[in-house]
C-alpha cells in the first residue's frame, strides 16, 4: 500500500476463462484479417487459403511453446520474463521494449484502420480525427479497472465472431441459392487465372503479410497473472482459440473468394485509391450489391479494429508493470490506482500511439501499409525470442529433472521448424521493395535497445542490490 493513496501495489485476478479466451481469438480477428487480407490477394490471389493455413499452424506451434512456460509461472511479463531467467538479462531486456513498441505500432494501426472504416461511410472524414476521437474513448475505458476491460473485450470479439459467422452464412446461402448467378461459384476459387495466379512465387511473397494477421494471439500471455486459474484456463484458451481463428480465417477467404472472382474483387478495393482503402469484407458485398449487408459489415468490422487497440492498450500496460518489476523499466510503471490499474503503464505507451494522429495528417494514404511492414519486423522478433526461451526452459526443466503439465508438441522439433519459417519471412521482406526498409531496420533497432541496455545496466544493478538488502533485512 503506498502511504497517502492507499493503493494496492498488484495487479487483480479477476479474469475468467470467458475472458482469456475471447481476449486471445479477439486479439487475431481484427485489421489483419478484415484490411491486411487486401493486400494478400493483390500477391496470391486464392492462393492465398494456402498461406494462412501454413503460417496458422506456425502461430499455433508458438502459442503452445508461450503456454508451456505460462502454466508453470504465470506472470504479467510473459515471454520477457522467461528470457530473462531462462535465456539472458539482454534478452529480457530487448523482448519487453520491442513488444512495447511493437503493440504501440499495432494501436496506431488499429486506429488508423478505423479512420478507413469510417471513411466508408463518410469520405470526408480524416482518418486522424476519427483516430484522435477513439484514442481517448479507449485509453479511458482502460483506466476504470480490469474487469471493465474484460468484459468490454467479451463484448468486442462476441461482435467480431458473430460478423464472420454470418458472413460464412450469407455467403453459403448466396452459393447453395444462386441469389446472385454464376459468378457465386466455388469455381471462383480456380478458374480465374487458377488457385495460384502469380504460381508458387506468389504466395511466397505474400507470407510476411500473412504472419502479420497472426500476430496479437501471444497476448494471451499478458492475462496470466490476472487469470483466476490459470493452469487450466491457458491450456485451454490455447487449444480451444487457434482452432476457431483457423476455421474463421480459412472458412470466411474461401467464402469470400468463392461469391465473385477475385481479381474483381481486388479492382473494386483499387478503386478507392489503394489497395487498403477498404476492406475485402466489406467491399464484396458492395460488389454484389447489397447495401445493407455492407454497412452492417463495415460497422462490425470497426467494432473489431477498436478491439485489438483496446488489447493492445491492456497488454502493453501489462507488460510494462511485469517489466518494471524486472528491473527493465522505470519503478514508476509499477504505480497502480486503487482498482488495481496500472495507470503510469498505460499513459507512457499512450503518448507515443497518438503520434498516429500525425502520421495520418502527414501520410493519409501510405500509413497503413508502412505500419503493417513495422510490425512485422517486431513480431518475428517477439516471436523468436518465445521460441528460443521455450528451447532453454526444456533444457533447465531436463536438468532438474521436472515434467511440466502443458507440452509443447513435437518439441525441439517443432522449435527449429518455426525458426525456419520465420528465417524464410525475413528474407522475403528483403526481396519486397515496399517493406525491405523493415527488415534493414531489424538490426538497427536490436543495435539501439542494446546501447541502451548498456546505458541502464548500472542503475539496474543498484536496484537489485537495494532489493537484497532490502530482504536480508527483513
Amino acid at each position: 500500500m503506498q502511504d497517502g493513496g492507499k493503493q494496492s501495489q498488484h495487479l487483480e485476478r479477476r479474469l475468467t476463462n470467458r475472458h482469456v479466451q475471447l481476449i486471445a481469438l479477439g486479439g487475431t480477428i481484427g485489421t489483419g484479417l478484415f484490411l491486411g487480407s487486401a493486400g494478400v490477394l493483390e500477391l496470391a490471389g486464392p492462393s492465398m487459403v494456402l498461406g494462412y493455413a501454413l503460417a496458422g499452424i506456425v502461430a499455433f506451434l508458438i502459442m503452445r511453446f508461450l503456454g508451456e512456460m505460462l502454466v508453470e509461472d504465470p506472470v504479467s511479463s510473459s515471454f520477457s520474463h522467461f528470457a530473462k531467467h531462462y535465456w539472458s538479462e539482454f534478452s529480457g531486456f530487448f523482448s519487453g521494449w520491442n513488444c512495447c513498441v511493437l503493440y504501440i505500432l499495432v494501436g496506431m494501426l488499429e486506429l488508423t484502420a478505423a479512420g478507413k472504416f469510417i471513411q466508408f461511410w463518410w469520405p470526408g472524414i480524416p482518418t486522424w480525427a476519427t483516430a484522435a476521437v477513439f484514442f481517448v474513448v479507449i485509453n479511458g475505458m482502460n483506466f476504470v479497472n480490469v474487469r471493465l476491460y474484460g468484459e468490454t473485450e467479451f463484448w468486442f470479439s462476441m461482435v467480431k465472431i458473430a460478423a464472420v459467422v454470418g458472413m460464412i452464412v450469407l455467403g453459403l446461402y448466396l452459393l447453395i441459392s444462386g441469389k446472385d448467378g454464376a459468378q457465386a461459384t466455388v469455381a471462383n476459387l480456380w478458374r480465374d487465372g487458377g488457385f495460384f495466379p502469380h504460381g508458387a512465387h506468389g504466395l511466397v511473397m505474400a507470407m510476411a503479410f500473412i504472419v502479420f494477421s497472426f500476430g496479437g494471439l501471444e497476448m494471451l500471455g499478458f492475462t496470466a497473472s490476472e487469470t483466476a486459474n490459470p493452469t487450466k484456463t491457458i491450456p485451454k484458451a490455447i487449444n480451444q482459440v487457434i482452432f476457431r481463428v483457423l476455421i474463421f480465417y480459412i472458412g470466411s477467404m474461401l467464402i469470400l473468394l468463392s461469391l465473385t472472382p477475385w481479381s474483381h474483387l481486388l479492382a473494386s478495393l483499387k478503386s478507392g485509391g489503394d489497395t487498403y482503402s477498404n476492406s475485402p469484407f466489406v467491399m464484396i458485398f458492395s460488389v454484389l450489391g447489397n447495401k445493407f449487408a455492407a454497412d452492417v459489415l463495415n460497422f462490425i468490422i470497426l467494432t473489431a479494429a477498436l478491439s485489438v487497440y483496446n488489447g493492445m492498450v491492456y497488454c502493453n500496460s501489462r507488460l510494462l508493470y511485469g517489466m518494471a518489476n524486472e528491473g527493465h523499466a522505470p519503478r514508476a510503471l509499477m504505480k497502480v490506482n486503487r482498482r488495481g490499474v496500472p495507470t503510469a503503464a498505460i499513459l507512457l505507451p499512450g503518448a507515443f500511439t497518438a503520434l498516429c494522429v500525425f502520421l495520418n495528417y502527414v501520410l493519409p494514404q501510405g500509413a497503413i501499409e508502412l505500419l503493417i511492414s513495422l510490425i512485422v519486423a517486431g513480431l518475428i522478433f517477439s516471436w523468436t525470442v518465445i521460441i528460443i526461451a521455450h528451447l532453454k526452459f526444456h533444457r533447465r526443466m531436463r536438468t532438474l529433472g521436472k515434467s511440466t503439465q502443458f507440452r509443447a508438441i513435437a518439441s525441439p522439433f517443432s522449435n527449429y521448424l518455426c525458426l525456419a519459417f520465420l528465417a524464410m519471412v525475413v528474407v522475403i521482406m528483403l526481396m519486397t521493395p515496399p517493406i525491405r526498409v523493415s527488415a534493414y531496420a531489424m538490426p538497427v533497432w536490436l543495435a539501439i535497445v542494446f546501447v541502451a541496455y548498456r546505458i541502464t545496466g548500472r542503475y539496474r544493478k543498484e536496484r537489485v542490490t537495494c532489493a537484497e538488502v532490502a530482504q536480508s533485512a527483513t
